[in-house]
C-alpha cells in the first residue's frame, strides 16, 4: 500500500466515541485546505461543521442524525468532494488517524495493519473511552480508501523516551506487568510540535534546548524535554494524573478512593465519574471555563479564587519539579486553550520563581498573538514563551514523512 509519488495532501482524523473532527492539509506547504467537525453521532439532532478554507468559502453547518461514524465518514467525504477535494483525489496521500493510547509498543507513527489494529485493540483496558472510537476511525476510513495508506500517530509515543525510573510507579513489579500499570504520558503531539516550535523560537536546534512544557487546556498536562526527548510527564496510567485540570482533579491520595467506598458508600464507577468529571477547576467552584473563573474572581468571588489559586499552586509545583530534574532549564513554554491566551494564569505560574530565573514581562504577557513569542524579559535567564500548538499539523507531518520514506 503506496501513496501517489506526487501526492502531498494528509487529511487528519479525530475519532471520538460520538464526534469526529477533521483537517485536511497539504504538506507541501502545510496549508490548511478544509476543517471540521461532526458531532453527537447516534443521536437525533447530529450536526457537521465544514470550513473549506482553501477556496475561502463559507463555512456550512447540517443539522440531521448521523447514526454512525460511517454515515459520518460519508458525510465529510461528501462535503470535501463539494470543494473538489474527495478522498478519492489522486493528491490524498495518506489518512493520519490520532490513536489516544499505544502503550509502550508504539513509539512512532506507524502503517496501520491488522497486527497494528489487533495491538491497540488490547490496549482498551488503559484507554476504554478512546482507543475504541480511534478503532471505528480507522476501520470506516479504510473501508471508504482501502487502497490508502492510513497512518496511526499516538498520543503516547512522544513519552516513550522516559526512563524507566520515571515511567515506573512504586507498586509490585508483577501485578504491574500484568495489568500493563505505568506510566505513559497523554498530549504526546502537542508536547512533541510545541518543544520543537520553542527551541525554533530561541534559534536553536531541539538536541541543543531542554524545555518545560506546559499544555493547559481543559485537560492539562506538563512535560520536561531533554535535547528534544521526553524525559517525565505529569500524566501517568490515564489523563486523570497531574495537574488541576478543568474536570479532572489531578494528583490525588490514592486511599481518599478507598476512603469514599468505606465511607460514602461510593461504586467504583461514581467514583471514577466523580474524579474525571465533577473535580478540578468544575468541583472547586462550578466552573471549568478560566475566563469565567478569572471574572469572578475580579467580581471578588473566594471560591474561584481559591480554584485559581489551587490550579496555579499545582503548577508551581511541578515547574519546579521538572526544573529538577532537568538540571538545566532553557525555556518554559505555555500552550493550549490557557496556556495561549490566559495572561494570569502564566504570570501567577511564576511568580515568586526569579531566583530560578523566571519571570514575565507585564507588557508583553498581556499581548494576544497567533504566533510564538516571548513574554519574558531580556534578563530573564530562562525564557518564558507562549507557543501555539497545532497537533493536527503534527499528525499531519509524521504521517506524510512516514509514507513518503
Amino acid at each position: 500500500m503506496t501513496a501517489n509519488a506526487n501526492a502531498t495532501r494528509v487529511l487528519v482524523l479525530n475519532s471520538g466515541s460520538s464526534s469526529v473532527k477533521y483537517q485536511l492539509l497539504d504538506m507541501a506547504d502545510g496549508a490548511r485546505l478544509a476543517v471540521g467537525l461532526v458531532e453527537r453521532i447516534g443521536e437525533d439532532t447530529s450536526r457537521l461543521v465544514h470550513t473549506p478554507l482553501a477556496s475561502g468559502g463559507a463555512k456550512r453547518e447540517i443539522t440531521e442524525r448521523i447514526g454512525d461514524h460511517a454515515a459520518a465518514l460519508k458525510a465529510v467525504a461528501d462535503e470535501l468532494a463539494a470543494d473538489g477535494l474527495g478522498l478519492d483525489s489522486p493528491e490524498l496521500a495518506a489518512i493520519g488517524h490520532r490513536v489516544v493510547h499505544g502503550g509502550s509498543e508504539f513509539t512512532e507513527p506507524t502503517l496501520i495493519t491488522d497486527e497494528v489494529l489487533a495491538e491497540i485493540e488490547r490496549l482498551i483496558p488503559v484507554a476504554p473511552l478512546h482507543n475504541p472510537a480511534n478503532i471505528t476511525g480507522i476501520r470506516t476510513a479504510q473501508a471508504l480508501r482501502p487502497d490508502l495508506p492510513q497512518v496511526a500517530v499516538f498520543d503516547t509515543a512522544f513519552h516513550t523516551t522516559m526512563p524507566e525510573h520515571a515511567a515506573r510507579y512504586a507498586i509490585d513489579t508483577a501485578t504491574a506487568d500484568a495489568h500493563m500499570i505505568r506510566r505513559y504520558g497523554f498530549h504526546g503531539t502537542s508536547h512533541a510540535f510545541v518543544s520543537r516550535e520553542t527551541a525554533k523560537l530561541l534559534g536553536k536546534d531541539p538536541s541543543e534546548v531542554n524545555v518545560i512544557v506546559l499544555h493547559l487546556g481543559n485537560g492539562a498536562s506538563a512535560s520536561a524535554v531533554a535535547g528534544g526527548r521526553c524525559v517525565d510527564t505529569s500524566m501517568g496510567l490515564t489523563p486523570l494524573e497531574g495537574l488541576v485540570m478543568g474536570t479532572r482533579s489531578g494528583d490525588i491520595d490514592p486511599a481518599v478512593i478507598f476512603h469514599l467506598a468505606r465511607n460514602a458508600g461510593m461504586s467504583t464507577d461514581e467514583i471514577d465519574s466523580l474524579l474525571n468529571k465533577k473535580s478540578g477547576l468544575i468541583g472547586l467552584c462550578g466552573d471549568n471555563d478560566m475566563r469565567e473563573i478569572r471574572r469572578r474572581i475580579d467580581e471578588g468571588d473566594e471560591q474561584a479564587k481559591l480554584a485559581f489559586d489551587v490550579y496555579v499552586h499545582r503548577l508551581k509545583k511541578y515547574i519546579g519539579a521538572y526544573y529538577a530534574v532537568l538540571g538545566k532549564v532553557d525555556a518554559i513554554a505555555f500552550t493550549a486553550g490557557v496556556g495561549e491566551n490566559a495572561a494570569p494564569v502564566r504570570e501567577a505560574a511564576v511568580a515568586g520563581l526569579e531566583e530560578l530565573g523566571l519571570a514575565v514581562d507585564a507588557e508583553l504577557n498581556a499581548q494576544r498573538g497567533d504566533s510564538a513569542r516571548l513574554v519574558s524579559p531580556e534578563y530573564a535567564r530562562v525564557a518564558v514563551a507562549v507557543v501555539p500548538t497545532d497537533e493536527e499539523l503534527e499528525i499531519a507531518t509524521q504521517a506524510y514523512a512516514l509514507v513518503s520514506a
